[in-house]
């Protein structure tokens, strides 16, 4: 995982509740985000619990939009969501990083973005020596209130020989 990912709210807020949002800095030559991203980390009730983390993290790029979100994403999705999947098709970008299925999948099968999420992150920094256990990790992050489905952190496991 080199270049670049566009990156969703939940993400960040995941890594920064264990302490690691460096890992996109060591596996991606550029993280950027939304300003609609930037904006619900500040606001926001829960995500302030990786606040911290993530003001420090200044190598993290807000990025403004200079055209409309599809009116299809504001209705489907939640403004941060939409605001990545029109980030990644305005600047050409096919890699985003978002947790939330049904952001997944639109991103997926309506425009044609590759999509990882936070336990796919976690698995590739174990295999670049950046993290020692996923299983940890993700139990952490659940532990923190984040929400990850037992399939994917059985995938995960599986991916990074933790099984």
């Amino acid at each position: 995982m080199n270049g670049k990912v566009i990156c969703n709210t939940g993400p960040l807020i995941a890594l920064s509740m264990i302490d690691r949002i460096d890992i996109l800095r060591h596996l991606f030559e550029f993280v950027a985000i939304p300003e609609a991203v930037h904006k619900e980390i500040l606001e926001g009730g829960p995500i302030n619990a990786g606040l911290l983390n993530y003001r420090k993290a200044e190598w993290i790029k807000v990025v403004a939009l200079s055209k409309p979100v599809d009116p299809l994403l504001k209705t489907s999705l939640d403004s941060g969501e939409a605001a990545v999947i029109g980030l990644a098709r305005e600047s050409n970008e096919n890699l985003i990083l978002v947790d939330e299925r049904k952001a997944r999948k639109i991103a997926r099968t309506v425009y044609g973005l590759h999509v990882i999420g936070s336990a796919r992150v976690l698995v590739e920094a174990k295999r670049r020596g950046l993290l020692d256990n996923v299983g940890v990790a993700l139990q952490a992050m659940q532990d923190g209130g984040y929400w990850i489905g037992d399939s994917i952190v059985d995938a995960a496991l599986k991916q990074a020989g933790e099984v």
